[in-house]
């Protein structure tokens, strides 16, 4: 997400009419969570922003089951788009189920709660989730930080826009189609 700290990021893309966020990975739950609390604020701020979000799904060193549950106790619908396993990051399944279209419902509905939808990194690009777990285990006893800097990958991150664009275009189009009927509406009636 924008920043893990700053959450009002979202909030601010909305007023300036961005509806749709690409990014890489979105932060949530961490391992043994329930015992820390630690989990990024994006997750509550995505619970009352209506915004898309569209990412390579939870980072892999996070908790991703207990990510998606808090996600949904916020009331934020989650999808995975060609896939019906949540994509995990690095890998294309993370074991999660689920999948919808839904951004315009959303919207139409007014339940201005936000939607994330992940997308499976490229299948050339992927690792299996044996090799993920291990190289956290591994990576989480030298350090957190350490981690997220080494995982950087620029493909997922191209994926993920080229389908955040493709929602924002359709979007637009849908809107516009709306006013246009919006106007007809009122024409018709003014002419009566």
């Amino acid at each position: 997400m924008p920043s893990v700290h700053e959450p009002s990021s979202l909030a601010f893309f909305l007023q300036v009419g961005i509806s749709v966020f690409v990014t890489g990975g979105i932060g949530g739950v961490h391992r043994n969570g329930e015992n820390t609390l630690d989990i990024s604020s994006d997750l509550t701020e995505l619970g009352r922003t209506p915004i898309c979000v569209v990412s390579a799904g939870v980072k892999s060193i996070l908790d991703i089951p207990k990510t998606l549950e808090y996600l949904e106790t916020q009331g934020v619908c989650v999808a995975a788009y060609k896939t019906d396993d949540f994509p995990a990051f690095y890998s294309e399944k993370s074991g999660c189920k689920f999948l919808a279209a839904i951004k315009e419902a959303n919207r139409r509905l007014d339940l201005r709660t936000g939607i994330l939808i992940g997308i499976p990194i490229p299948k050339q690009h992927s690792v299996t989730g044996n090799v993920i777990d291990s190289a956290i285990q591994t990576a989480l006893r030298e350090a957190r930080m350490l981690v997220l800097n080494k995982v950087i990958d620029i493909a997922l991150v191209k994926n993920n826009a080229v389908l955040g664009a493709q929602i924002a275009a359709s979007l637009a189009q849908i809107q516009d189609n709306d006013q246009q009927k919006d106007k007809g509406s009122k024409s018709e009636a003014n002419d009566s």
